[in-house]
């Protein structure tokens, strides 16, 4: 390793620009997580909640406006982080890499 290396990695401000990245990852993924898997726990200890109709006499039962939003959830979450990496994480390491001649 380079000089130049461990510099980087004991500036302050990458250290922070890490914690921050690692922060938000931690965040969503564990927010994943638990919708993920809270619905497949809802699929296998309360299947006739699932099969309920979401009206009376309507064919549609409540676990595919559940799937649905599980999916649509999932596609909002990865646009936070997108969000965050282009409006935050990117402008901060360029910042870096500017002052360190990147």
């Amino acid at each position: 390793m380079s000089k130049t290396v461990h510099q980087i990695l004991e500036d302050p401000e990458f250290q922070e620009l890490a914690r921050q990245k690692n922060k938000i990852s931690l965040i969503l993924t564990i927010t994943e997580l638990v919708l993920y898997f809270g619905f497949i726990g809802l699929i296998a200890y309360n299947k006739p909640f699932l099969a309920s109709k979401v009206a009376v006499g309507s064919a549609t039962t409540i676990g595919i406006p559940i799937a649905v939003g599980v999916i649509i959830l999932s596609w909002v979450l990865t646009g936070i982080y997108i969000f965050w990496a282009n409006s935050v994480y990117d402008e901060k390491v360029k910042r870096i890499k500017k002052r360190f001649g990147g």
